[in-house]
């Protein structure tokens, strides 16, 4: 059945078979449905990319990145993946060169009133250091409602930013979290907010999000199991004060995303989505560290929307005084057009396919040292040892392992996800208390990310079963 014939007939039995909770995410809505008439063996024969088909698609890639330089390379059709990885990287490094020579006025005092610095569509004024960087250009999502940005120099920077300005609006508070959550940002929270409690949820939720004494904020990671996110967003979060959001996880114009904003706009809680720019935003070629804080606020009530604002300025304020204010030399000149969406997009679904490919190969293949396989991100899959492992042993198997396939398979020992080679890391898992490997996937072509899932669980059975 063709796609357009199969979209035609959805739209009329829709309201029979999902939630219009997930009704504006035609992946989520495709892929329930399809799971009706085929096995995930077919499905991914059906949807699998060929090594033409993705070389194709990375010269568009290139095609973009290069189009951003005011002379445009001519650039060749790749005929390799290490020829892809090559060339988005040496053309992000020469985008870098480029703008510091063509900004070369625009300095950190900004003393040259003839400096107009720019990164494509966006447009920055400042003054000194930085410290009233003003920017305008493409938003960071499409939300639908008012909003507020504020960048700065990494997500890290972003989240540590809005934290710390909290503490000027909510004085005392209690932060409640899911297992898995971002490890830095609990450490953050316990080491440096001494007035904020850490309430770690744990599963099954009650039905209800409940305040106590003090005002209540509801971290949302993007990292944590699909179980977990999914609990919260069935159930009441109107007792919330604020719900922060880190959504650096996700593409930014994920269904997850529209999903928790549906779920805090029925529950009146304002929102803060905090987001890491340098994974998924860039084409994955690292162009440079970039965080940011959208505020969000969906009530007229004046207290409400006067608390969002008051943190909005705060978060200005402390990403000032803690020296983080965003580079504008980090702002790909290429984000924001047709064609870098499109592309984002369809990098992004096909590093989800691929995710799903390798929790199916690795259930399989190693079933008993499979760590956790359905992160809510899909971005990535961890394994664990025999024997137990430090953090020095899990670092030195991601490695070893990464070293030993990576003269026949596209693979890195890197501690990111969202390029195009797979990633192997060491991780700490929280919720078990123990460190384990994990591999971050890739946008690869189908049956090479197969032959190297399978190749993966071939030398984890060989040398930590």
């Amino acid at each position: 059945m063709s796609n357009t014939l199969f979209h035609a007939r959805y739209q009329r039995l829709k309201p029979f078979f999902v939630s219009a909770e997930f009704a504006d995410d035609w992946t989520s809505v495709s892929s329930l449905a399809l799971t009706t008439r085929e096995t995930p063996e077919r499905r991914t024969k059906r949807s699998m990319e060929t090594i033409e088909q993705f070389l194709e698609r990375k010269y568009r890639e290139i095609q973009l990145i290069s189009d951003g330089l005011s002379a445009p390379q001519q650039v060749s059709r790749p005929r390799a993946v290490d020829e892809v990885i090559a060339t988005k990287f040496q053309l992000t490094a020469a985008l870098r060169a480029e703008h510091e020579l063509q900004d070369w006025n625009a300095t950190e005092t900004a003393w040259s009133t003839a400096a107009r610095p720019a990164s494509g569509q966006f447009l920055f004024q400042y003054d000194y250091q930085r410290a009233d960087l003003c920017v305008s250009g493409p938003p960071v999502y499409e939300v639908g409602c008012a909003s507020k940005t504020v960048y700065s120099a990494s997500g890290m920077g972003a989240i540590s930013a809005l934290l710390l300005a909290s503490g000027l609006i909510f004085p005392k508070a209690d932060i409640l979290v899911l297992p898995g959550s971002y490890g830095e940002t609990l450490e953050l929270v316990e080491r440096l907010l001494a007035r904020y409690r850490l309430v770690r949820l744990a599963l099954p939720l009650s039905g209800t999000l409940d305040r106590g004494d003090a005002p209540t904020i509801l971290l949302l990671d993007s990292c944590v199991r699909a179980a977990a996110f999914d609990a919260v967003l069935r159930c009441d979060g109107s007792e919330l004060d604020l719900l922060v959001f880190d959504t650096t996880c996700f593409a930014s114009s994920s269904g997850r995303i529209r999903r928790v904003l549906r779920w805090a706009r029925r529950c009146r809680v304002p929102v803060v989505m905090v987001r890491s720019h340098n994974k998924l935003d860039t084409l994955g070629a690292e162009y440079g560290r970039l965080g940011s804080s959208v505020f969000v606020n969906w009530t007229a009530a004046d207290s409400s929307r006067s608390m969002i604002e008051r943190l909005a300025g705060e978060t200005r304020n402390a990403v000032r005084l803690l020296g983080s204010a965003a580079l504008p030399a980090h702002f790909p000149p290429y984000v924001g057009s047709k064609e870098y969406r499109d592309l984002t997009r369809a990098r992004i679904a096909a590093i989800l396919r691929n995710g799903r490919l390798a929790a199916r190969i690795l259930a399989r293949e190693l079933p008993a040292r499979s760590a956790e396989l359905h992160f809510v991100h899909g971005l990535y899959v961890t394994l664990y040892s025999s024997r137990p492992l430090d953090e020095l042993g899990a670092r030195q198997a991601a490695e070893a392992m990464s070293g030993h396939l990576r003269n026949r398979y596209p693979i890195r020992h890197a501690g990111s996800f969202g390029f195009d080679f797979a990633a192997t890391e060491w991780f700490r898992d929280a919720t078990q208390d123990r460190f384990i490997v994990r591999v971050a996937v890739p946008d690869l072509p189908t049956q090479l990310w197969t032959d190297l899932v399978r190749a993966i669980a071939v030398w984890w059975n060989e040398n930590h079963c």
